[in-house]
C-alpha cells in the first residue's frame, strides 16, 4: 500500500533489497542495518550480505564496549566509514567483550557492498553517506527476551542499563525516522523466512520489485 510516498505493510526479499542497494552510484556502496538490542540486526545483516555475494559486515558491537556503549562512533567514522569511501581498507580493533579488552585487529576490503550493522548504525555522523538505511523494529519486551534467552537471566541488570543507553541514541538521533526500510523484526514468515522479511515502511525510491501486501 502506497501512502504519503511511502509504502506501508508489505514482503521484501533480501536478493531483490541487494540489488536496490547496488543500483546506487558506487563504487563502495555502505548499508546501515540499525535498530536495539535484540531486534533481529544481526540476522536481518547475514541474509542480505549473503544475498548480495557474502557482502563484508562491520558490526556495531566491535567498536562498542561496557564503558562506551553508544560514543564509540568518532572511531567508526575514521576507521571504516571514511577509509572505505575512499576506496581503502578498514583496519580496526575490536572490542573483546569476554575478557572487557582490545581484541583482534580487524581488516574490511572496499566491496560493492558493505554491511554496517548494529545499534548506531545509521548514526547522524554518516547518515548521508549510506546508499540505504533500514531500521529494525521489535518491541521492546520481545527484544528484552531474546537477549535474555541468549545471555542469561543473570545479565538481567546489564540489558537493562544497555537499553537505556540505546533509548538515549535514539531519542537524541530518531533514526527510524530517516531510515530509507523499516523492517518488522517481531514478525513471523509463514513463507521463506530465510529469504523474505515485512518491511513496514519504505520510501518510494526504494521499492522493491515483487514488494505486495500480505494476505
Amino acid at each position: 500500500m502506497l501512502r504519503n510516498n511511502l509504502w506501508m505493510v508489505a514482503i521484501g526479499r533480501y536478493d531483490e533489497l541487494a540489488q536496490a542497494v547496488l543500483a546506487h552510484d558506487g563504487p563502495v556502496r555502505l548499508v546501515g542495518i540499525d535498530g536495539c538490542a535484540g531486534a533481529g540486526k544481526t540476522t536481518f545483516a547475514d541474509r542480505l550480505a549473503g544475498a548480495a555475494g557474502q557482502a563484508p559486515i562491520v558490526h556495531t558491537d566491535d567498536f562498542a564496549s561496557h564503558d562506551v556503549p553508544i560514543d564509540w562512533w568518532p572511531r567508526m567514522l575514521a576507521d571504516v566509514v571514511e577509509p572505505l569511501l575512499a576506496q581503502q581498507p578498514a583496519t580496526y580493533t575490536a572490542y573483546d567483550w569476554v575478557n572487557r579488552s582490545a581484541g583482534p585487529t580487524l581488516r574490511v576490503d572496499p566491496a560493492p557492498l558493505v554491511v554496517i550493522e548494529g545499534v548506531g548504525a545509521c548514526r547522524r555522523a554518516w547518515r548521508d553517506e549510506l546508499a540505504m538505511s533500514i531500521w529494525i523494529e521489535t518491541p521492546r519486551e520481545e527484544r528484552l527476551r531474546r537477549g535474555l534467552a541468549r545471555d542469561g537471566e543473570e545479565l538481567a541488570d546489564f540489558w537493562r542499563e544497555w537499553m537505556a543507553a540505546e533509548d538515549e541514541y535514539v531519542a537524541a538521533e530518531d533514526p527510524e525516522s530517516y531510515a530509507d526500510v523499516v523492517v518488522d523484526g517481531a514478525a513471523f514468515m509463514e513463507g521463506d523466512a530465510d529469504n523474505e522479511f515485512v518491511i513496514v515502511r519504505a520510501t518510494a525510491a526504494v521499492r522493491l520489485p515483487r514488494c505486495h501486501e500480505p494476505g
